[in-house]
């Protein structure tokens, strides 16, 4: 039985853990850039799926970057200053 053809479970594309950080990062792009539309026209199944491959995929980059940087506008403290009249991007 392939990665593609496993009873009982949804599995699309390869494994995450089998691709190159470039293709992790393409699939990702990819993922990120059609939620959009399944959320408002895919069928429940389309969605799950999406789901299901999304957390798959951004599980492994997070595996590969646990030290990826963090803008500190996208923290809470960062929110609530913005809430107070802060910009959320530096030199605006």
């Amino acid at each position: 039985m392939n990665e593609h053809d496993e009873r009982g479970t949804t599995t699309t594309g390869v494994d995450p853990s089998r691709l190159d950080d470039q293709q992790l990062m393409k699939e990702l792009e990819t993922i990120h850039r059609t939620r959009h539309d399944t959320l408002l026209y895919g069928s429940n199944d389309a969605l799950r799926a999406h789901n299901e491959r999304m957390a798959q995929l951004e599980g492994e980059y997070l595996r590969r970057n646990p030290r990826r940087l963090v803008s500190a506008a996208r923290t809470r403290e960062g929110a609530r200053e913005r809430g107070s009249g802060e910009t959320a991007t530096p030199g605006t």
